[in-house]
């Protein structure tokens, strides 16, 4: 694979400098006295190519998963443009700068292009079980499963459990069992077949899911004993939803202690998701301002009632306001939502009220639904400030009253027309689910992960599967 994204990027950047050289320059331009650029198009394309490799923008570590690949692409083109002035500077060469300002956006459109396309590819490859590492799981029956599941769920994870090792307690008696619990992941022995057990089952990663059960000192004699290269270890955190910018690794003592801080948003980042939430609302009342007008004009002349309906959410630090959206369904839904509930079992979800075919829902209702067209009035909550663009999922007053203690994180942040939860599978996800991925979005943000679900969001109301909201 890394070899594939060497000879891509090369041939994409150099595809980009000599274009970009023949329009702006001519093939005939000469640099300096003598040197002809096309001699400098070619050294700035394989340095490129060269230095996109030196900050690991193909480690298998991060390709395939979250906005690190994309940066380290952004961050190496820029530094080796910034070195490439510096040198002219020093040397006193004239170089045109309309062929590198041309040069550096166009490539790296070029280059983001390439790697999306790849990651499509290789996402699609992973869900068939290929190019993923093979993991060994090691820990207690518990923590073993929880990771399973979670690999299991992740989409295109580079992880693909093959087998795990638990307590030696645990294959004995009458809970001792064949498999990891609640998965197909089998259990191949204990903590002293760990080597063995990864040569039955071809694994060249071990992940320790809990260190409960297995001591510091057989930790590092695992990582001794493991193939130089060939073979991994990896610690999993006790925390799962907990990652990027919140977690840190600080030597102290000598000792290498995982440092979670506590999820709060400076003043410096509020202020950013606001301009971004300020900004993208006013454009888009200003665009989809006719779409609404049409929208609420058939919804009023369709079925008896308001266009607009008007409900009472919970927001930021549990302040209530109420939410716009579109009304999709009869005027008395409401007193309806009773009679209903009792369907709520076959869901899997004891908190959040969901049905596939609500018979509420009106049939203009149902096609505003399917696009989430009903949504848009949301637009104002969001300039108004009571919402923001990306966030958790606005609960109902009578769904918090139902709220596990730890639930009430995600008021540590205001409510969202979209989320993680949307782009996650929506009416499908069970209420742990839906739990799990509002308190991880509240606890990892992120800009770049808002921009990321925003560009899901789009895809989703795109290519619609289930409409229920």
């Amino acid at each position: 694979m890394s070899a594939r994204l060497v000879l891509s990027d090369l041939i994409v950047v150099s595809a980009v400098v000599f274009v970009t050289q023949y329009f702006w320059l001519g093939l005939s331009a000469q640099f300096g006295d003598s040197l002809p650029y096309w001699a400098v198009s070619a050294g700035i394309a394989a340095a490129w190519a060269w230095s996109l490799g030196l900050n690991d923008s193909r480690s298998h570590r991060i390709l395939g998963t979250g906005w690190a690949e994309y940066l380290r692409v952004i961050g190496g083109s820029f530094r080796l443009f910034g070195a490439i002035a510096i040198i002219a500077y020093l040397a006193k060469a004239e170089l045109a700068r309309g062929f590198f300002l041309l040069t550096l956006p166009i490539g790296l459109l070029a280059l983001l292009l390439s790697r999306w396309i790849w990651r499509i590819w290789l996402l699609r490859r992973r869900a068939r079980g290929l190019y993923s590492a093979r993991a060994l799981l090691v820990g207690s029956s518990a923590s073993v499963a929880d990771l399973a599941r979670e690999l299991r769920t992740a989409k295109g994870s580079d992880f693909t459990a093959v087998g795990a090792c638990v307590p030696a307690s645990a294959l004995t008696g009458s809970a001792a069992s064949t498999h990891v619990p609640g998965t197909d992941v089998p259990i191949i022995g204990d903590f002293t077949e760990i080597i063995p057990a990864m040569a039955r089952t071809n694994a060249d990663t071990v992940i320790i899911a809990s260190a409960d059960d297995i001591s510091t000192r057989e930790v590092k004699r695992l990582s001794w004993t493991l193939g130089a290269g060939n073979q991994h270890l990896v610690l999993a955190p006790a925390i799962l939803d907990v990652a990027g910018p919140r977690m840190h690794i600080r030597p102290v003592a000598g000792l290498p202690l995982i440092h979670v801080e506590t999820p709060a948003l400076s003043h410096g980042q509020r202020f950013a998701k606001r301009a971004f939430d300020l900004v993208a609302s006013t454009l888009a009342i200003v665009l989809l301002s006719p779409l609404m007008l049409v929208l609420a004009i058939i919804v009023r002349t369709t079925s008896p009632g308001p266009a607009l309906f008007r409900q009472e959410r919970v927001g930021r630090h549990g302040n209530r306001f109420h939410m716009l959206k579109f009304r999709s369904m009869v005027v008395d839904a409401e007193q309806q939502l009773e009679t209903l509930r009792a369907h709520q079992a076959e869901l899997g979800n004891e908190v959040l009220f969901k049905m596939r075919d609500d018979p509420r829902v009106t049939r203009v209702g149902k096609a505003m639904r399917k696009f989430s067209l009903d949504e848009l009035p949301q637009i104002f909550n969001v300039f108004a400030g009571s919402m923001s663009l990306i966030g958790p999922r606005p609960p109902l007053p009578a769904e918090v009253e139902k709220y596990a203690e730890h639930v009430h994180r995600r008021f540590l942040m205001k409510p969202g027309i979209t989320g993680a939860w949307q782009v996650g599978g929506r009416s499908t996800l069970s209420w742990e689910e839906s739990v799990r991925l509002d308190l991880s979005y509240v606890e990892n943000w992120t800009l770049a992960n808002d921009l990321l679900i925003l560009f899901k969001t789009v895809r989703v109301v795109l290519a619609p599967g289930d409409s229920a909201h």
